[in-house]
């Protein structure tokens, strides 16, 4: 599973997908995760199941889930609190919630 978590400018989507990919590690999870921008999204799309979305990219989730679709990626949006995660096991809750719905583009 590919994990693409994006933010304004890749800082803070850092955070979170170290956290992520240490969470799914220690659970035996074959997951990888990466940080993108919103700018470099329709590269990183190729390579990506699943897209996270920093909660202050909220106003551009439409246009990301259009961009999403025809790839068949699944779109979640991330809580305001999720820079709190600190372990990394909330936000692996998302994407494993989100993969049991499966649902190209859907947003959680």
């Amino acid at each position: 599973m590919k994990i693409l978590v994006v933010c304004g400018a890749g800082a803070s989507s850092t955070f979170v997908a170290q956290r992520v990919r240490r969470a799914a590690h220690e659970k035996g999870l074959d997951y990888s995760a990466s940080a993108g921008t919103s700018q470099s999204l329709p590269i990183d799309l190729d390579a990506a199941d699943i897209v996270l979305v920093g909660p202050h990219l909220a106003l551009e989730l439409e246009d990301i889930r259009l961009q999403a679709a025809p790839r068949g990626v699944s779109v979640v949006l991330l809580p305001d609190n999720v820079f709190t995660d600190h372990s990394g096991t909330r936000t692996l809750a998302l994407v494993e919630d989100a993969l049991r719905s499966r649902q190209p583009a859907d947003t959680i």
